[in-house]
């Protein structure tokens, strides 16, 4: 039963909503421009807000629904085989967001998977992670410095803020944040060598 929800929750990691959306719509392969990944943020810059928001939206529900998949075991809720089975279906999904089957195993960072994964499990510790993001995002405007930062923060929040005793958690949230910084390497050479891309905030005038 858990195999098979396991295979499950990477399936539905797999589906490359960004692949798919550009290509049905907009006849492009987003991982032909930009940065090359098949994720949200990769999306908003080559394919603009139309695509990008529901490429956001879907790759972070991939996250909470692989979660939800744990309410389909025979374990008690909220104990700590129910907690290790929702994160061995949290990461199943992540690694299929990464390596998706469905898209020759080339995908996104799975910083919206992440996140869906984290607001099902760890919901207190994600908002505080999240402000951390929003924060670093409007300092930087670089959406993938405030991924590393947030993602490398949560560890700390998860043990300082929230007194977290369960070493699984205690291992996913350090391998959640390592994570976060390999697939992000490439952005670390651009952010040292400041060519990193910066997103713009658009702003409204008002007229009296």
């Amino acid at each position: 039963m858990v195999a098979v929800l396991i295979i499950l929750a990477y399936l539905i990691g797999s589906i490359p909503t960004a692949v798919w959306i550009g290509k049905a719509f907009y006849n492009i392969d987003v991982r032909e421009f930009g940065s090359g990944n098949a994720g949200a943020t990769n999306t908003f810059r080559v394919l603009g807000q139309k695509a990008g928001i529901p490429v956001l939206i879907i790759d972070i529900l991939k996250g909470s629904l692989a979660v939800l998949l744990a309410s389909l075991s025979p374990y008690v809720f909220e104990s700590d085989e129910f907690v290790n089975l929702q994160l061995s279906l949290g990461i199943a999904a992540l690694v299929g967001h990464i390596f998706p089957v469905f898209a020759g195993f080339r995908g996104g960072k799975g910083v919206a998977t992440i996140l869906g994964i984290v607001m099902c499990i760890l919901p207190l510790s994600c908002s505080v992670a999240l402000l951390i993001f929003l924060i670093v995002l409007f300092a930087s405007r670089m959406v993938s410095l405030s991924s590393m930062m947030a993602g490398a923060a949560f560890p700390f929040i998860l043990h300082f803020i929230f007194g977290n005793t369960n070493p699984i958690l205690t291992t996913f949230s350090i391998v959640v944040a390592l994570l976060l910084i390999v697939t992000h390497r490439k952005n670390i050479i651009r952010i040292v060598n400041k060519q990193e891309s910066k997103i713009k905030f658009v702003s409204k005038k008002i007229s009296v």
